[in-house]
């Protein structure tokens, strides 16, 4: 089984670190140039459009809780665990090469999502989607969409709730004793009481969470840096100054250590341009699909610029970053501890708790989505929810080195399939984003319909082409 593991983290050091990172790197350029760096022009829109989402009043799930359920399942334990790592690893200037992934990444999770929306099906008085529909509905291609579908599955809704289940048992039987059986026992019930609710269940307990556990972070975080305000330059110079010793690496022909870990982190943290938060942005109800690709490119600022910067911030205050503790959770727990005192490790464990479970729940609606593309039996969908439970109680108490490896070489693959597909597809996204910024000059609120875009076909929620459409009706 170690040979098995240590063969796949070979093969993912290979995928991961040159053929995808350079097509998501190539791909956030593309797509920021092509939309004139919509998620830098447009981050005011973002934002009146999250808050706009929280007050409004759907029968399904509004934008606001589509956001959560996104957030949820980017936010997990590896922006404790593996920020600090990054850092260890890569030194402070992982930090940079971290911030940088996300502004260029945002732009692809702007057109993922979009996609999303736009080729999305109807799910009861709810929607579903994502990269496997926009495949079969735009690309004519199922079989793309079923390869997506199963990947996607597999890696989220079994693999990496393994491992996020894994990290809660861990964290409260260091904390506070309890075995791991009972927490495995606990952990299960919660979640199959959960994601037996379906969507809306899944959406309300997101919406909760999230602001909570990302909120107590980062209070915590600015806590810490107005604690060590007058080190903050120096902290900041530190990080560029790694960064940019990074570049004269670049210049001498290899690829430096930091802008390595940085990279890394900010792709696989922010998941931007890998097929996954397409499948909750599509469950919103929203009035044009731009307003939730608006969205969810928020949601990559929030995951690397405000959470993974938290866990940086903590680390690199407390000095620990020139440690060799090959535990993320724990060196983050020492670099609190120094911080803030013994209490921190019991916060920890509860921040962990939160971000762990958390995506499990967001995971989780990714795989019943896709399960939903492949076939909608409820049978095959009730199978896959007791396999998640069985899935989170084997991760409670195994060792999960050879399936941490595993889901990621299935990501890997995920995220190219998305990828290109995104890449065929992009110039419809234009298309819809061209569409908003018309309606918004003329003092509308944007309203899509499906004749909105020229030779559009396959789509299913945006009206019949001969409806009239008021382009000023309410979002």
């Amino acid at each position: 089984m170690d040979f098995i593991g240590n063969f796949i983290a070979e093969t993912n050091n290979l995928l991961w670190s040159y053929i995808l990172i350079i097509l998501l790197i190539g791909m956030g350029i593309y797509f920021s140039i092509r939309t004139k760096f919509v998620q830098f022009r447009m981050a005011r829109e973002m934002f009146r459009l999250l808050g706009e989402g929280a007050t409004a009043e759907k029968k399904g799930v509004t934008s606001f809780q589509a956001f959560c359920i996104s957030t949820a399942s980017r936010v997990g334990t590896g922006n404790l665990a593996g920020v600090a790592l990054a850092i260890t690893m890569g030194g402070p200037g992982a930090v940079f090469w971290m911030w940088l992934i996300a502004l260029i990444g945002s732009a692809s999770a702007f057109i993922e999502s979009t996609l999303a929306q736009i080729y999305k099906v109807k799910d009861g008085d709810a929607f579903r989607g994502g990269p496997a529909y926009y495949m079969e509905k735009a690309l004519n291609a199922r079989w793309m969409g079923i390869t997506f579908a199963v990947l996607i599955s597999l890696t989220f809704g079994l693999a990496f709730n393994s491992v996020q289940a894994n990290t809660i048992t861990s964290a409260f039987n260091e904390s506070f004793g309890i075995e791991k059986w009972v927490i495995a026992v606990i952990l299960a019930t919660v979640t199959a009481f959960i994601i037996f609710g379906g969507i809306k269940m899944i959406a309300k307990i997101s919406e909760i969470i999230v602001p909570i556990m990302a909120g107590a972070y980062v209070i915590v975080a600015l806590t810490i840096i107005i604690m060590n305000i007058s080190e903050l330059p120096s902290v900041l110079g530190l990080i560029f100054e790694s960064a940019f010793d990074g570049i004269k690496e670049v210049a001498g022909g290899a690829l430096g250590a930091a802008m390595m870990q940085g990279i890394k982190r900010g792709l696989f943290s922010n998941e931007a341009g890998m097929g996954s938060a397409p499948n909750a942005g599509a469950t919103a109800d929203v009035s044009h699909p731009v307003k939730q690709g608006l969205i969810q490119s928020l949601g990559v600022f929030v995951d690397t610029l405000v959470i993974c910067s938290s866990t940086a911030f903590i680390i690199l205050f407390s000095g620990l970053y020139t440690s060799k503790e090959v535990d993320g959770i724990v060196l983050t727990q020492n670099a609190l501890g120094t911080a803030l005192g013994s209490w921190a490790g019991v916060f920890l464990a509860i921040i962990v708790l939160l971000f762990a479970f958390s995506s499990i729940v967001g995971n989780y609606y990714y795989g019943e989505s896709n399960i939903g593309f492949i076939n909608e039996n409820k049978v095959w969908l009730n199978i896959y929810r007791f396999a998640v439970v069985a899935m989170v109680i084997f991760g409670s108490l195994a060792s999960l080195k050879l399936v941490w490896g595993l889901a990621d070489l299935l990501m890997g693959l995920m995220a190219i399939i998305n990828l290109v597909a995104i890449a065929l597809l992009g110039k419809i996204a234009f298309a819809a984003l061209a569409d908003y910024q018309k309606q918004k000059k003329s003092g509308q609120n944007p309203v899509f319909h499906i004749n909105n875009i020229k030779g559009l076909k396959n789509v299913e929620c945006w009206g019949d082409p001969t409806e009239n459409i008021d382009a000023n009706k309410e979002n």
